[in-house]
């Protein structure tokens, strides 16, 4: 049976967002939970807590420290066939693009002959004066369900010469937020 994964940021013993992640597993496998009250937080430090499930029951919770990595170095990598809908635990099709980063410290997918994701969040592009984040990411996140309902970024498609244009790049996900990287190189 095919299992799923929500990473949780906690801090401060507080778990954020538990709505969207909650609305993310419905929408996924159809089970109804109330993480407030699976989440037990025993410190204060930034916690990534991990919920592995599948359409029956959770299987298993992990607490662990974390450090936000500091990414600098992407390279463009094209798959015209991956599929990511559901944050699955299978990501053999993600490992294998990972292969392809050389020494950069992290990917951009292309899809179709558009940005899609990294290989661990969602991205955004700063591009004539607005944040914009791909109209269709490999994984709809819930970082970017947020802000885009919150109208801080917009979706739309967005090409290797937009991305080339862009004055700033951030990544997304539930541990980092809305990440702007600075002094960062693509290679193409």
């Amino acid at each position: 049976m095919q299992s799923f994964f929500e990473s949780i940021k906690c801090l401060d013993k507080k778990a954020f967002y538990l709505k969207y992640h909650e609305k993310r597993i419905f929408d996924t496998v159809k089970l109804r939970i109330d993480l407030s009250k699976i989440i037990k937080l025993k410190n204060s430090n930034l916690i990534k807590c991990k919920i592995v499930y599948n359409e029956n029951e959770i299987l298993d919770i992990t607490y662990e420290n974390y450090k936000i990595k500091n990414t600098k170095q992407f390279k463009i990598v094209y798959d015209d066939n991956i599929s990511y809908k559901y944050k699955s635990t299978n990501r053999e099709d993600i490992d294998l693009l990972l292969k392809q980063k050389n020494n950069k410290d992290e990917i951009i997918i292309v899809k179709n002959k558009l940005i899609s994701d990294t290989s661990i969040a969602n991205i955004a592009i700063y591009y004539k004066d607005e944040w914009l984040s791909p109209k269709k990411p490999l994984l709809n996140g819930t970082t970017i369900q947020r802000l885009v309902k919150e109208k801080k970024i917009k979706q739309a498609d967005i090409n290797i010469e937009m991305l080339k244009k862009a004055t700033k790049i951030a990544t997304l996900n539930a541990m980092i937020d809305f990440h702007i990287i600075d002094n960062y190189s693509i290679i193409y």
